[in-house]
Order: C-alpha cells, then structure tokens, then sequence
C-alpha cells in the first residue's frame, strides 16, 4: 500500500515542552514541519535556529499552510490558541489540561465535533512503557497511590512561572487523574480533598482520596513546593503490583502465578513517550484522511475534558474545605523558598 504523504504540521507554543513537540515532528519520518508560532519571538527564534524551523510571526499565515497543530501554550490560553484552528478545520493536538475550564473544554470538543477535526489532548504518561502492562489488567484495578512531587518552577521574564497559571491540580495531578480514569472504569462516588495554596494564589499542594463505585480506590498527592522531586505511580491489582518510579526511570512488576510471584522490571526509557504521542496522533489524522471519518487519537478530546471534569471538582472540594474550616492562606513570596 502506497505510503501517506508526510502530514503538514505546525507548533503553536515552542517554550519548555512546545521545543519538544517541534524537534520530534521534525524528526518524524511522517510529518513535514511547515512552523513553529510563539508569541515570545526570541523563544521562537532560538528554537527555530536549533532545529532549523521557519518561524511565523502570525498564526493564521502559518495555519493557512498545515493540516494539523500541536498546541503547547500556558493552559488558560488553551482554548483562545485552538478554538480558531478547529473551527478553521485543522486537527489539533493540545498539551493537558485541555482547558483552564470546563465551558471551556467543552467548546472545543463541541467544535471539533462540529468540524470533523482530530482532536487529542497530550496526556502523555499514557504512552509510556508500563502503560501497556497496565491497560491488559486495567479491569482489575483496586488501589492506586500516586505522588508527584516538584520544586518550585523557576521566574520566566515576562510570564508567570511555568504552570502558575492554574493550580497544582490542573499543572501536575491531571497527569494521574488522566492514568487513574483510563484504568477504574467506573463512576467516581465520592472523594476527600485537602489542599492549600503556599507560594501561588492557587493550590500548591494537594491530597485527594477517590472512592469509586465499584469499591476501587485512589490517593493522590500532587504539590510542585517539595525540595525533592518525585513522580511515582503504584497500582494494586487483584493479581498483581505495578510501580512506576518517573525519577529513576525504572518499573516494576509483580504478578501472581501458579507457582507464586514473577516479578519483571521495566525500564521507562525503552521508548520515547512524547515521540509515541505525536506520531499516534499523526496516525489518526491520517487515517481520518483515508477513511473520511474522524479517528481518535489514543486520548481524543473528550477523556481529556472527562479528566478536567474531575480535576475541578477537586480544586472546588480543596476550596471548599478550607473556607468550612475558615483557613486563610497568604501565599509567602517564592524568594523566600530559594
């Protein structure tokens, strides 16, 4: 079968990942970067000379000339940067959360929808190496503990600090929310929340404990104010334990068998995530291309809005505690932390 032309692609927002998102599409054997488009032009131009990208000074004239998008701007511009390219018929890939809002989020999977754009979200820990261990047994999910733990972003000149715009919630827990939702196919029937801001004016540090209908269970602990970075994932299944440590780049598995326990470790860096991500995503744009009909990425638009969905709910819960409580928070300065 005769192979696709290389797909026409340009990247809106090349800062710490968007860099990512533009060197691997160019170096994709299946895609043509065409532009990258940042609003902080020396960001733009640096990137642009690194890997040796045209960059576009206006995003309609780059989008005149692609069929598709990555998206990787700060969250509260997730909608304003890819509702116009949805609604001008390029398919769209944009960085989680997939909004700063639920209304939000919703028009753009609305507008996809309405214009039969391929519509992903970048939840990227879905493609990493364990994953496809854990989604064999995801039915037998009973227990999940997650912690992911950052410093303090460094100040940017001009911006607020990488991830700021939002709460700890929507920058670093929507990962596991995401990985948790994908696994426990079941409604969510309550939940306990604690959560305070502590150099933000949002939350910064977060524990949510999530109770499922079908009796499964999750805590989480997201805060981005640790002094020792850590992104661990463990799962309890009925027949087996799964841990993903981020940090050392290192898995484990242990299953039960006739005989006893076979335990398999994993090594997180066997392939590229963000690479496998872009290129699933080039894949379901091609082939909505062949067929006609729209086919979903590994995580279309509405997992990432079902995920938001929850997210806020636990930033609403956090808020809500506090104030029965009547804790009052004053955020300190970050120098004082550094």
């Amino acid at each position: 079968m005769e192979k696709a032309p290389k797909l026409k692609v340009g990247v809106i927002g090349v800062g710490a990942l968007g860099r990512h998102h533009a060197r691997l599409y160019a170096q994709s054997p299946n895609a043509e970067v065409v532009g990258i488009y940042d609003v902080q032009r020396d960001t733009a131009a640096a990137v642009g000379e690194e890997f040796g990208l045209k960059v576009f000074h206006d995003w309609r004239e780059l989008a005149e000339s692609c069929e598709a998008f990555s998206v990787a701007v700060p969250a509260n511009y997730h909608a304003s940067s890819t509702l116009p390219l949805l609604e001008m018929g390029k398919h769209v890939l944009v960085e989680k959360p997939i909004a700063a809002s639920v209304p939000e989020a919703e028009a753009m999977v609305e507008s996809a929808r309405r214009h039969n754009c391929v519509f992903g979200v970048g939840h990227v820990e879905r493609f990493n190496p364990a994953m496809d261990f854990l989604e064999k047994y995801a039915h037998e999910t009973r227990f999940v503990e997650a912690h992911r733990l950052a410093k303090y972003p460094p100040p940017r000149p001009g911006m607020p600090r990488r991830g700021t715009e939002v709460s700890v919630v929507l920058d670093l827990m929507i990962h596991d929310i995401d990985l948790l939702l994908h696994m426990v196919n079941s409604e969510v029937e309550r939940f306990d929340v604690v959560g305070i801001p502590v150099l933000s004016k949002t939350e910064d540090i977060v524990n949510a404990r999530i109770k499922f209908v079908n009796g499964s269970c999750a805590s989480l602990t997201a805060s981005r104010v640790s002094q020792e970075p850590l992104r661990r994932f463990r799962v309890f299944q009925e027949n087996s334990y799964i841990s993903m440590d981020y940090g050392r780049h290192f898995g484990m598995v242990i299953k039960r068998n006739r005989i006893g326990l076979a335990r398999k470790d994993v090594n997180l860096d066997d392939k590229n995530a963000l690479a496998a991500e872009l290129e699933d995503f080039i894949a379901a744009v091609n082939q909505s291309k062949l067929t006609g009909k729209v086919c979903d990425p590994r995580i279309p638009g509405e997992e990432g809005l079902k995920a938001l969905r929850l997210a806020v709910a636990i930033e609403n819960e956090a808020r809500r505690y506090n104030e029965h409580y009547g804790f009052k928070f004053s955020p300190c300065s970050p120098d004082d932390f550094e």
